[in-house]
């Protein structure tokens, strides 16, 4: 069976040379790749020196499980990069997502790796939730046999910041398991510190495990470290420059809310989504909150700090980490718990005025972080496009008007022509179903339903038989009706099958996506007993939740458990 390889960039050769040996390794078989190694190796010994070397000792491999839970991918990222480094060390390495296992099955494991997000106000991922449940249980098993170290993932804007990790951790070590290394717990900021714990972590390992180890069965293994493509080079620190081809508002001029459709050129930067995944956007603060923030802590007319402060640095999130360290900068009392909620940095620093120095306001400030939008479009249908659905944030909280980052930078500060700064972050847990086939059930009021548009031209490009249905839900019917004449065209193609519409404010009571799911409840029994899955995408705090009260109601909670067990039940929440 050939086998698709590429050689690395670095690897030493010239450009022509890599293309020819890329051209022949994408097309060799198994038998004559191993043929050539022997061959080199030939050549290479008639050609070197004479005398006879000693072939050094096979060396042990380490077996090492990584293991990891996610919500959003990015532990699943770390458990990727873990894995690479573990793979060139040598170590027998094996990744195990939490919804593929169990603690049974984990706890005969020798070295084992655990990274785990929090999401929210101290939950665990979705797809994490049977194996935590397990793990803490008390009929949980022994793991006297395991060593192990955590990662833990988390945001200091929460107050339950690292709990599901610091909670595995603690568990782990109650049920016998040996800790290699102190746990981490890592912030929104988590590449640098989570990589060097990772490089650390792996050391230390190997270096406890060597002597005690089997060696596996196959010991000569070469680690090839392949060029990776697909767009993999764009990151939140190496950004490709996306140039807007479009920016349309699709809510009325009466509505509430001011929603944009953004078309992005992905032109020449090799990224290739899939319906399901997002864009990482690296947006820029207020100029007008930045100079506020400037003169709150004395440091008017400082150019370069006005600069860092509004492209790298968070000055929207306050955590009670900040809320101590200032206290401690200033020399002044911290407020009390709960002053956080609902405030910003700027009310810290107007709250107990300061003169700070560039340097003692930068370390106040979290880097700022990316924020990321579902793509609303197919690549078979937009082509090198990126299509985003972004509902500008204003609100108002203790007398001052709040905005937020990434949604009016691109509504309001972007135009047509502009370029954005973005890389992809995949969501591989968010996906079509495999069989075509497949029935699906979309709900998504909001914003929420950008990645069903995706779905859909999709499902419409690859000719997929399989039903779909999509719930949505908004204020006003004549405002906010996102992509209403698209997706009544789907209707009369008969794409669409069911589209059902919650409009809160077009009745005297409040009508929400969960009353529409009610209302068809009979229907989406029998969908779901027709095999469908169903998808729910949007805001995390109230409608996820509500959604997932109703779909309990309607169907039980152990059905929709053995439903996400299954991956028929799928969330994308934030």
């Amino acid at each position: 069976m050939a086998l698709s390889v590429l050689l690395p960039a670095g690897a030493p050769f010239g450009p022509d040379q890599i293309s020819a040996l890329n051209s022949v390794f994408s097309t060799s078989t198994a038998e004559q790749r191993a043929w050539l190694s022997g061959f080199l190796a030939g050549v290479q010994t008639a050609n070197g020196p004479q005398q006879a070397v000693p072939a050094a000792p096979p060396k042990a491999r380490v077996p090492l499980t990584i293991l990891f839970g996610t919500e959003s991918g990015n532990a699943e990222a770390l458990a990727q990069r873990a894995r690479r480094a573990a793979g060139k060390l040598g170590f027998a390495v094996k990744m195990v997502d939490m919804a593929e296992t169990t603690p049974a099955k984990m706890a005969e494991i020798p070295n084992l790796l655990l990274i785990a997000s929090t999401w929210g106000e101290g939950d665990p991922p979705q797809r994490a939730v049977d194996f935590y449940e397990a793990l803490l249980d008390d009929n949980a098993p022994r793991f006297e046999k395991t060593r192990f170290a955590v990662l833990a993932l988390g945001d200091r804007a929460y107050a339950q910041y690292c709990e599901i990790g610091r909670r595995m951790d603690e568990r782990l070590a109650a049920l016998g398991a040996t800790r290699i290394v102190d746990r981490i717990e890592c912030d929104l900021d988590f590449e640098a510190p989570a990589g060097s714990w990772i490089d650390t972590t792996l050391d230390r390992i190997g270096k406890e495990s060597i002597e005690t180890v089997m060696a596996a069965e196959d010991t000569s293994v070469i680690h090839v470290d392949f060029a990776r493509g697909g767009g993999e080079a764009w990151t939140r620190a190496q950004p490709f420059a996306a140039e807007i081809t479009e920016h349309v508002r699709l809510t009325g001029s009466r509505s509430l809310s001011d929603t944009r459709h953004i078309e992005l050129s992905l032109e020449g930067s090799g990224l290739l989504y899939e319906p399901g995944d997002a864009l990482g956007i690296v947006a820029r603060n207020d100029p007008a909150l930045v100079d506020a923030v400037l003169k709150a802590a004395g440091l008017n007319g400082e150019t370069a700090l006005r600069d860092a402060l509004r492209d790298r640095f968070d000055i929207t999130t306050l955590t009670a980490k900040q809320i101590t360290d200032h206290a401690a900068l200033t020399g002044t009392t911290a407020p009390g718990a709960g002053w956080a909620m609902g405030r910003q940095v700027i009310d810290l620093l107007e709250a107990a005025p300061h003169k700070f120095s560039p340097q003692q306001l930068t370390t106040l400030l979290r880097p700022l972080p990316p924020r990321y939008y579902s793509i609303a479009s197919s690549r078979k249908s937009a082509g090198e496009e990126a299509h985003l659905l972004v509902a500008a944030v204003r609100y108002e909280t203790h007398g001052r008007q709040r905005m937020g980052v990434a949604s009016i930078d691109m509504n309001e500060r972007r135009k047509t022509g502009d370029r954005l700064e973005v890389f992809l972050r995949p969501n591989p847990h968010f996906r079509l179903p495999a069989d075509p086939s497949r029935p699906v059930v979309m709900i998504g009021p909001g914003t929420g339903v950008a990645p069903f548009r995706g779905f859909m031209q999709e499902r419409e490009a690859t000719g997929a038989k399989g039903k779909n249905w999509l719930v949505f839900g908004h204020r006003n019917f004549m405002h906010d009706f996102l992509y209403q004449l698209e997706w009544q065209d789907w209707i009369k193609e008969g794409l669409l099958t069911r589209l059902d519409v919650a409009f809160s404010r077009d009745q005297p009571e409040k009508r929400y996506v969960q009353h529409a799911l009610w209302d068809a409840r009979e229907e989406l029994l029998g969908w779901v007993k027709d095999g469908a899955a169903i998808y729910v995408c949007g805001d995390m705090a109230a409608m996820a939740k509500d959604v997932n009260d109703m779909l309990v109601r309607i169907l039980s909670k152990e059905q929709l458990d053995q439903l996400r067990r299954d991956g028929r039940y799928l969330r994308d929440v934030y």
